[in-house]
């Protein structure tokens, strides 16, 4: 004979088709950003699907050959005597990645770290072990819907970078920027991390 069911375990029964169903949702996606991003990198949409990020105050775009995984921030252990861009070193799936404050390396305010922060490692393409302290990762962004921008002066009034690309002017009049990340790590001062 069966025990009759309390109200609790009635409500349990009947809640989880909803979690699958959003379990299965949650699967779906992934799968398809997964696709997406595969897609990206194989080559064909390579200039066309741009990851956008935001980094101080400005927005830029990322060539998915040369991002790697992106993590949220975790304990990052400083380093004496080093720049004050360079936040220290932290623990990606066993390897050590230093990790830049890329607004403060280009003379900006610091990047504070908050539940929207994240650090986006260098792809393995560029062989080096580094990643960028970003205040958002705003998703795959596809230039061939954008406009090219004139090349100006950034807000600061200083010149565009080495390491600034096209700029391209989306539907909402955002001003986004190709960040060449391949020259970033050639230049002097990028290598130059202590004082």
């Amino acid at each position: 004979m069966s025990q009759p069911t309390s109200d609790s375990q009635a409500e349990k029964i009947f809640q989880k088709p909803d979690v699958v169903a959003r379990r299965t949702r949650l699967r779906e996606f992934q799968a398809q950003l997964v696709e997406r991003m595969q897609t990206a990198r194989s080559g064909a949409d390579t200039h066309t699907n741009l990851l956008g990020v935001m980094i101080g105050g400005s927005r830029w775009l990322l060539d998915l050959q040369t991002a790697g995984e992106i993590v949220s921030v975790g304990a990052i252990t400083q380093v004496p005597l080093t720049q004050p861009w360079f936040l220290g070193l932290t623990n990606i799936r066993g390897n050590l990645i230093s990790v830049i404050d890329f607004a403060r390396f280009e003379g900006g305010a610091s990047t504070p770290v908050d539940k929207d922060s994240r650090i986006v490692a260098f792809g393995s393409a560029l062989s080096f072990n580094s990643g960028l302290l970003v205040s958002r990762v705003l998703g795959l962004r596809n230039v061939a819907e954008m406009q090219v921008a004139e090349m100006q002066a950034h807000a600061d009034g200083g010149e565009h970078s080495e390491w600034s690309g096209r700029r391209y002017v989306d539907q909402e009049s955002q001003v986004w920027t190709e960040l060449d990340l391949s020259s970033v790590i050639q230049h002097p001062r990028f290598l130059q991390v202590g004082l």
